[in-house]
């Protein structure tokens, strides 16, 4: 590692930014938990080889790689036998309850979904501290109205029937002891709805994604159900969360419409932020309710005009919005979709005999969700920049750190340590200039010393993946620093 000498005071600076201690996050007591993502659908898919669940697991949650802190495991629906409208290999997520008995008794089979557990098992062996949160994309389908976990017939309409409300619930509280006592998997919160207020999720579709749950009595007779049920078989500790909208606006005028048992049940509000831009009222009402606020969906296939997400382009576009995010709500986690969302097999067909992923190109053009590709032909799994892009983030703002505000807050994400008064700083420059920048630490007192620099930028061939540029001396109280073009660069002061 090259070390710097301290920058002159001279230094000519585009701009300066300053950090307000004092605007904190005010959720989970102020401490951040953690980044993660979805296992939902890629740990169904990559998990029956060990070869690809040990990359994965490695890749996303030990400390040499992402060093994720949270996993949200999807506890699938199944699908009636008989239907073979599910395409999408990953999305075929199977589920334990496969009927009631003669006497209205659920059924269970506890031997399927062994694919999904293999990575969670894995992600567990190399980050015990995993945070587990179990949610649901559809209920068993024999509750639905149609008969499909896809969803309604009319995707308008709400799926589950109302004399199977309480069964649902149980299903969640049944699973969720069996993996506790059995898989030795402990989920600490279970969201039982995903993006309800919608009219995306179509029975005999090609995916098993959602379920329509109306706004009002229909999300509060859920939450409520849900909590019943877990507290019902000694699971009190399990937190509900709730609702998964598919928009921050969704999140906060929905909220308004749960009935006051419903809302004593909601033990956390879960967000997904696709759309909308209300984060500065949704975390002022979670303020008001006295909940946790989580981030728990997003991600996007967008390359912000570069050629496809090997390009700096498509990963400074979802710093972007994880810094709007962070800065916006301040929640206490941030939590990425489908972590791998595209496959190649040459080996996989289709229950409609396509054999689209024979024909798959690695190359990632057009730009992917998700932060790699699973190459099953050769059991590798293929990063993009923004996996480099994401770990800019989660390899340095740690759980335990507290996320502050900048004079900056749409290119700057900054986190407080209270424990040990280190200072964590993300610098995006989404531009082709370079920029100078001065950091004013002079709210954080005289004890800074030293910082380490941390970069990625340019293409994914030829660039910079997590770049040990420096360190730097501290000049004053403060330092400067030139960001290169199209690039996001971590600052950890000690």
């Amino acid at each position: 590692m090259m070390v710097f000498g301290c920058q002159s005071n001279n230094t000519q600076v585009d701009s300066t930014v300053t950090f307000n201690i004092s605007e904190s996050s005010p959720f989970n007591n102020g401490v951040f938990q953690g980044w993660g993502t979805s296992l939902c659908w890629w740990a169904n898919r990559l998990g029956y080889d060990e070869t690809l669940t040990e990359k994965a697991a490695a890749l996303f949650f030990s400390e040499e790689g992402l060093g994720l802190d949270i996993g949200r495991y999807n506890i699938g629906g199944g699908d009636d036998p008989e239907h073979n409208h599910i395409t999408r290999s990953d999305s075929k997520v199977p589920g334990y309850a496969i009927g009631f008995d003669g006497n209205g008794n659920i059924v269970y089979d506890w031997n399927v979904d062994q694919n999904q557990r293999n990575i969670v098992l894995a992600a567990l062996r190399v980050n015990p501290n995993l945070y587990i949160e179990g949610f649901s994309n559809s209920p068993p389908w024999f509750m639905t109205n149609s008969g499909c976990s896809s969803g309604a017939v009319r995707a308008s309409d709400d799926n589950l029937k109302p004399e199977n409300v309480e069964d649902f619930a149980k299903y969640i509280a049944d699973v969720t002891l069996h993996f506790r006592d059995n898989f030795g998997i402990r989920f600490q919160s279970y969201s039982p709805m995903n993006e309800p207020d919608t009219n995306y999720w179509p029975a005999f579709s090609d995916k098993q994604e959602g379920s329509r749950f109306s706004p009002g009595a229909s999300q509060s007779n859920m939450i409520i159900a849900t909590r019943n049920a877990l507290d019902a078989v000694g699971l009190g500790d399990v937190i509900v969360a709730g609702m998964d909208e598919t928009s921050i606006d969704q999140t906060y005028r929905n909220l308004d419409r749960l009935t006051a048992p419903a809302l004593a049940a909601l033990g956390r509000i879960d967000t997904h932020t696709y759309g909308g831009s209300m984060r500065r009222q949704l975390k002022g009402k979670a303020v008001s309710l006295g909940k946790d606020l989580w981030m728990s969906e997003f991600d996007s296939g967008e390359t912000a005009g570069g050629v496809n997400a090997g390009n700096m382009r498509a990963g400074l576009y979802l710093a972007n919005h994880i810094i709007l995010d962070m800065n916006g709500m301040q929640p206490s986690a941030w939590v990425l979709w489908n972590i791998v969302d595209s496959h190649k097999d040459s080996t996989f067909t289709a229950p409609n005999g396509s054999r689209t992923e024979a024909n798959k190109s690695l190359n990632q053009s057009g730009g992917i969700w998700g932060m790699s590709m699973g190459d099953h032909d050769n059991k590798e799994i293929i990063l993009s920049q923004k996996y480099y892009v994401f770990g800019q983030f989660t390899r340095y703002i740690n759980p335990g750190d507290t996320i502050i505000s900048s004079s900056d807050g749409e290119n700057i994400l900054a986190a407080w340590n209270r424990e040990t008064g280190s200072v964590k700083i993300v610098a995006l420059n989404k531009t082709a200039d370079a920029k100078t920048i001065y950091f004013d630490l002079s709210s954080f007192g005289n004890d800074l010393r030293c910082v380490s620099v941390i970069r990625t930028s340019g293409a994914y061939n030829g660039g910079e993946q997590w770049a040990e540029v420096g360190e730097l001396v501290l000049s004053e109280k403060g330092f400067s620093f030139e960001l290169p073009g199209y690039s996001v660069t971590t600052f950890v002061v000690e």
